[in-house]
C-alpha cells in the first residue's frame, strides 16, 4: 500500500461498552493512579511546602528542576525494551520494582519532613522523579502492548482522568492536609498508596502476544529512533506532538501566579480551582476518549484542537474583571474540560504511532516531547504577560494553536475522517538512500548540536536581557550573553546547561534522521 494512501478507521458502535468491561482497560487505568502520584508531589506539593517554610523563591525554583527526568526519560527507555526483571513479564516487572522504589523514597522523604533541608529534599525529589519517570515508561509501554484496537479510545480517556485524580491527591489535597496532619504523616499516607496498588500490577493481564525484543543494546537504543524517523512524515509528526497543545500550555504555564496577583485567595488558587480542574479534566478526557472512538481520530483532533485554543478567552475575561469566584471556576472548568478532550484524542494517536517492539522507547520519546512543550512555555509566558498585561496575553495565546493545526493537516487533512497511514506496526519505511559513513554522520550531528546550542544560548540571553529591561529599562544583549556563557553561581548556569542539553538532543535527532533516510549521493 502506498504511504500516501488514506486508511479509514472502522467505527465500532459496541466497542465502548465492551472496552469498559475489559480488565485490560481497568488495569491500565488503575496503574495510571500510580503514575500520577509522584508528579503531584514533585510539581505542586513540595514547592508549596518549601515556600511556606520560608525558602526563598529562587531556591524553590531550583528545587523544581527535580522534574528534569520526566523530560529526558527516553534516554534510558531503550534499556527497558532490552532488559527486564525475571518476573511478571517484560513490563509489569518494571512497574512493580518502581512502585516499591517509590514507596521507599516517599517514606524517606516523610522521615526527614520534620526537619527538612534544601539539599536533602532536592536529592530525594530527584530520585523520586527518576523512579517515577521509569514507572511511566513501563506503564505507557504496557498500555501499548496490552490494549486491543477497540479498547484504545476508552483507555485514553480513563488513563488521563485517573492520572489527574492521582495528581490532585498528591498535589492539591496534600497541600491542604500537610499543614494540618503534618507533612510527615501526609507523605507516609501517599507512600502507602503505592503499596495498595501493587495487587493491580501483580494481577494485571499479560499481553496475549508480544513482538521479539531487541537482540542487542545497539538495537534497543538506536533502532527505535531510526525506525521512527524512517517512516514517512516523521519530522512533521514530532513537530505536531510538540505544537498541538502549545496554546493550552502557554495559557496555563503561570495560572497560579496570575490568580494570586489578581487577588484570589489561597482557597481559590489551591483546592477550589484544583478541584474544578480535576473534575473538568476527568470529564473531558473520558468524554474525549468516547467521542474519539465515534468521530475518528482525525476529526477529534481537529475539533478538540480548535476549541481547546478558543477557551483561553475565559482567562482573558477573568483578567479583565474584578475578583469573581463563579467566573473563575467557569473559566477554569471550560479550559480544562476542552484541554482534556484534546489530550484524550492525542493519547489515542500516540498509541497508534508507537511500534510494539519498541513500545518503551518510542512512547517515551513522544511523551517526553509532549511534556517538553509544557516545560518551555514558562519563560516566554512570563515575559509576554509582564510586557502586555494578563488579559492581552491570554488573548494572544489563542493563535498559538494554529501551528499545531497546520502540522495536523499534513497527515490528517481537514474534513477527512481518515489518517494518512501512520500505524507504527503497519506503515512501511521510506526508501533509504545510500548509507552514511559513521564519521560523516557524526560530523553532521555535531555541527547540528553546535548550531542548536548557539540558538539556545542566544534565546536564553534575549530572555535575560528582556528581564533586565523590565527592571532597569536597559536592553543589553551583549551583557546578557556574557552572563549566560560565564555563570558565576549554580543558579546562573541553568540557561547554559539547558542550551547544551538542547544542542545534544538536536544533534542526536539530526544524526538519527540522516541515518534513517540515507544520502542521495556520495559524500
Amino acid at each position: 500500500m502506498r504511504h500516501s494512501s488514506l486508511v479509514s478507521e472502522p467505527k465500532q458502535p459496541s466497542s465502548v461498552l465492551v472496552a469498559f468491561k475489559s480488565w485490560r482497560v481497568g488495569a491500565v487505568a488503575l496503574l495510571s493512579l500510580s503514575s500520577g502520584l509522584p508528579l503531584g508531589l514533585v510539581w505542586l506539593s513540595v514547592p508549596t511546602w518549601m515556600a511556606a517554610a520560608g525558602v526563598d523563591i529562587k531556591t524553590v525554583g531550583l528545587i523544581t528542576l527535580a522534574q528534569a527526568p520526566y523530560s529526558f526519560k527516553f534516554v534510558w527507555a531503550p534499556l527497558m525494551d532490552r532488559v527486564w526483571p525475571p518476573f511478571l513479564g517484560r513490563k509489569r516487572g518494571w512497574i512493580l520494582l518502581t512502585q516499591l522504589a517509590l514507596a521507599a523514597l516517599f517514606g524517606a522523604l516523610a522521615s526527614v519532613a520534620t526537619s527538612p533541608t534544601v539539599g536533602t529534599i532536592s536529592a530525594l525529589l530527584l530520585a523520586i522523579s527518576f523512579a517515577s519517570a521509569t514507572q511511566d515508561i513501563a506503564v505507557d509501554a504496557y498500555t501499548v502492548e496490552v490494549l486491543r484496537e477497540g479498547e484504545q479510545g476508552a483507555a485514553a480517556g480513563t488513563r488521563t482522568a485517573m492520572y489527574r485524580v492521582a495528581m490532585w491527591i498528591s498535589g492539591n489535597a496534600a497541600i491542604s492536609l500537610g499543614p494540618i496532619w503534618g507533612w510527615d504523616v501526609t507523605i507516609w499516607a501517599l507512600a502507602g498508596l503505592f503499596l495498595a496498588l501493587i495487587p493491580v500490577t501483580v494481577f494485571a493481564p499479560e499481553p496475549v502476544s508480544q513482538p521479539a525484543p531487541p537482540t542487542s543494546l545497539r538495537a534497543a537504543v538506536w533502532e527505535p529512533f531510526v525506525g521512527f524517523l524512517s517512516r514517512p512524515r516523521a519530522l512533521e509528526i514530532l513537530a505536531f506532538v510538540f505544537l498541538y497543545k502549545l496554546a493550552d500550555n502557554l495559557a496555563t504555564a503561570l495560572i497560579r501566579p496570575f490568580l494570586q496577583q489578581h487577588g484570589y485567595d489561597a482557597w481559590d488558587v489551591g483546592v477550589g480551582s484544583g478541584t474544578a480542574t480535576l473534575i473538568s479534566i476527568a470529564l473531558g478526557t473520558i468524554i474525549g476518549g468516547l467521542l474519539t472512538e465515534r468521530l475518528s481520530v482525525p476529526r477529534a483532533l481537529w475539533i478538540f484542537g480548535i476549541i481547546q485554543g478558543l477557551t483561553n478567552v475565559g482567562y482573558a475575561v477573568v483578567a479583565a474583571s474584578p475578583v469573581d469566584r463563579t467566573l473563575l471556576y467557569v473559566a477554569v472548568s471550560l479550559e480544562n474540560f476542552t484541554g482534556g478532550l484534546g489530550t484524550a484524542a492525542f493519547s489515542f494517536l500516540m498509541i497508534k504511532l508507537t511500534a510494539k517492539r519498541f513500545s518503551a522507547t518510542q512512547y517515551a520519546l513522544l511523551s517526553s516531547l509532549f511534556g517538553l512543550g509544557r516545560t518551555l512555555t514558562g519563560p516566554p509566558a512570563g515575559a509576554l504577560a509582564d510586557a502586555l498585561g494578563w488579559s492581552v496575553f491570554f488573548l494572544l495565546s489563542i493563535p498559538a494553536a494554529i501551528p499545531g493545526l497546520v502540522m495536523l493537516h499534513r497527515f490528517a487533512p481537514f474534513g477527512k475522517a481518515s489518517l494518512i497511514e501512520l500505524s507504527a506496526d503497519e506503515v512501511k519505511p521510506i526508501e533509504r538512500g545510500l548509507p552514511w559513513e559513521s564519521k560523516a554522520l557524526w560530523q553532521r550531528g555535531a555541527a547540528a548540536a553546535a548550531i542548536a546550542t548557539l540558538v539556545g544560548v542566544v534565546g536564553a540571553s534575549l530572555l535575560t536581557a528582556l528581564k533586565a529591561w523590565r527592571e532597569t529599562k536597559t536592553f543589553d544583549v551583549g551583557a546578557a550573553l556574557v552572563s549566560t556563557v560565564t555563570p558565576h553561581a549554580p543558579a546562573e548556569a541553568i540557561d547554559l546547561i539547558g542550551s547544551l542539553l538542547f544542542g545534544a538532543l538536536t544533534g542526536l535527532a539530526i544524526a538519527a534522521t540522516l541515518a534513517a533516510r540515507g544520502r542521495t549521493k556520495p559524500v
